[in-house]
């Protein structure tokens, strides 16, 4: 996936000493990566989503009607708050190993904190923090580059804006000359 200045700027942390606030690093040989503190806001970003999801009362979760790409238009119902909770533990568990997943589930699922799970994981403070991050970091990146969906952009997921919609029929512009002035009253 092709990273742009547009897509990292917002989530660029302004203290940043690899990328001094723009998100992009690398861009002297030509390649263009996202900064770390990029991808850590991507996970964060979506971290939150999933909490507030998580923390809504269920009878408060309301069906969604979207259409799906296709020649027919045909419409489709679902549970937005339950499937992207879903998505975003099956997505974690599939992109992270072992360890990291247990770190994953006791601190981000369980809100366990770090005194927690380094005495349940027998790690240390630092080994627990640098792990944090590389999960954050590692699952930042998946979240916008999993194909043909990803999680984030959260409005996209949650709107259901796809790439293959196409309108069913041409729009076309008023053009000036079609115009007619205003018709004048009567006295």
């Amino acid at each position: 996936m092709e990273w742009s200045r547009s897509d990292t700027l917002v989530l660029a942390l302004d203290y940043c000493a690899r990328c001094q606030g723009l998100g992009l690093r690398g861009e002297r040989r030509g390649t263009s990566n996202p900064c770390n503190c990029v991808l850590r806001g991507i996970f964060r970003a979506c971290y939150n989503r999933y909490c507030k999801c998580m923390l809504k009362e269920k009878h408060l979760s309301h069906v969604t009607l979207q259409f799906t790409a296709g020649r027919d238009g045909r419409q489709a119902y679902g549970r937005k708050d339950e499937e992207y909770c879903a998505d975003f533990y099956l997505v974690s568990k599939r992109h992270l190993d072992e360890a990291e997943f247990r770190i994953f589930r006791f601190h981000f699922l369980l809100g366990a904190d770090w005194h927690l799970c380094c005495r349940r994981l027998g790690l240390d403070r630092g080994s627990f923090f640098h792990t944090v991050y590389r999960i954050e970091r590692k699952l930042g990146r998946v979240f916008k580059e999993l194909k043909p969906y990803g999680l984030y952009p959260l409005d996209e997921y949650f709107h259901g804006t796809t790439q293959s919609m196409e309108p069913r029929r041409k729009v076309e512009p008023i053009r000036p000359a079609a115009l007619r002035p205003p018709l004048r009253r009567a006295a």
